[in-house]
């Protein structure tokens, strides 16, 4: 390796004056609130997919008040699309806390960051760091990439002992001035160079000193996830239809899409027409064979079945209420649903080909 003439900081910031990102809508202005919710979209998602969720939800919610005062399903429907609906409910939960306790304004100390739902040490640190111009290192996917080859650590980064190596590194190559664009420019390096695939080393303003590159173990590190097959859960839903609209009922607050409007379930196809035949007796179960619904979650993969039923206009009311709603596709609605869910009743779930896999 070639000794570098700079520090990793200053020539990771001098890169990012010339070839950083600039631009996102949450760097103008960059106020606490912002940085905040960009932060909590950006778990586990890109940022080209999370740039038009986050202008809609500034509209909606510019500040923390008007988050906190919202009606939860009003949050879940600008977060539908999102994935990983538990992110949305902190985010209101921290929002009511930070109404009580802070005075509408995100506090400036880690602890106290760390302490609101949601919130973990690497979001806490983005947030003082961007917002507030505090040293904070951060560790989010990006950055573990950049880092875990830069200094050739071994090991899944998910692992306590990996983490804790790398949280050091994280310290040790922060430098003192410019937090906020340092914390930036760690983030669009392995955002737009040292990506997981096919890294452009040859553009990277800290090859020099890339033990990973030096020792042509980049596509190596970081070490993957141990691999392990995802088993898949098969369930049965029921699609209860009138002219006037399909049934869903609001899903129980923890587990998957929590607090999301869906179909109905059960474990299998039985239950689900006592269930119908329990409410509407006038119900028709189709006479086409059932659609499928596939979707992959962190630890499994769903199977779901779903059932239909036809019932005459009349009944579409009687079980209209708390929890419990009807859709109409196409037309908007102010409610959380499923992506998964909204994309097979708004594009297939109508088709006569029995599947949405």
């Amino acid at each position: 390796m070639v000794a570098p003439a700079l520090p990793f900081g200053e020539r990771l910031l001098a890169w990012f004056d010339r070839h950083g990102r600039h631009d996102l809508p949450w760097q103008h202005p960059r106020s606490a609130y912002r940085v905040w919710i960009s932060e909590i979209m950006l778990q586990q998602t890109r940022v080209e997919t999370v740039v038009p969720y986050f202008g809609a939800f500034m509209e909606r919610f510019p500040d923390v008040a008007a988050l906190a005062r919202a009606e939860p399903d009003e949050v879940l429907h600008h977060w539908a699309g999102l994935g990983y609906y538990a992110r949305a409910r902190n985010l209101q939960r921290a929002a009511r806390v930070i109404v009580e306790r802070h005075e509408g304004v995100l506090p400036p100390e880690h602890a106290a960051l760390e302490s609101l739902p949601g919130i973990g040490r690497s979001t806490a640190a983005a947030i003082l760091a961007q917002a507030y111009g505090q040293r904070a290192p951060i560790l989010d996917g990006n950055v573990r990439r950049v880092l875990a080859r830069h200094a050739a650590v071994e090991g899944w980064p998910g692992a306590p002992r990996v983490q804790a190596r790398l949280w050091e590194i994280a310290d040790r190559r922060m430098p003192e001035l410019r937090p906020a664009d340092y914390t930036q420019a760690i983030m669009d390096l392995g955002a737009t160079v040292c990506t997981r695939h096919a890294p452009a080393c040859d553009r990277c303003p800290v090859a020099d000193d890339c033990a990973a590159f030096a020792q042509g173990r980049v596509e190596d590190l970081p070490t993957p996830r141990p691999s392990k097959a995802l088993p898949v859960r098969t369930r049965w839903a029921g699609m209860v239809q009138s002219p006037d609209g399909i049934y869903l009922e609001r899903r129980p607050s923890s587990g998957i899409w929590g607090g999301l409007y869906s179909l109905p379930e059960a474990e299998d196809p039985d239950a689900i027409r006592v269930w119908v035949a329990s409410r509407w007796s006038d119900a028709r179960e189709g006479i086409r064979a059932s659609a499928r619904i596939g979707h992959s979650f962190s630890h499994y993969r769903l199977d779901l079945q779903v059932l239909r039923f036809d019932l005459p206009a009349a009944a579409c009311g009687i079980m209209e209420g708390e929890g419990a709603i009807w859709y109409k596709p196409g037309l908007a609605i102010r409610v959380g649903l499923p992506a998964p869910i909204e994309r097979f009743l708004n594009d297939r779930g109508n088709s006569d080909d029995g599947t949405n896999g």
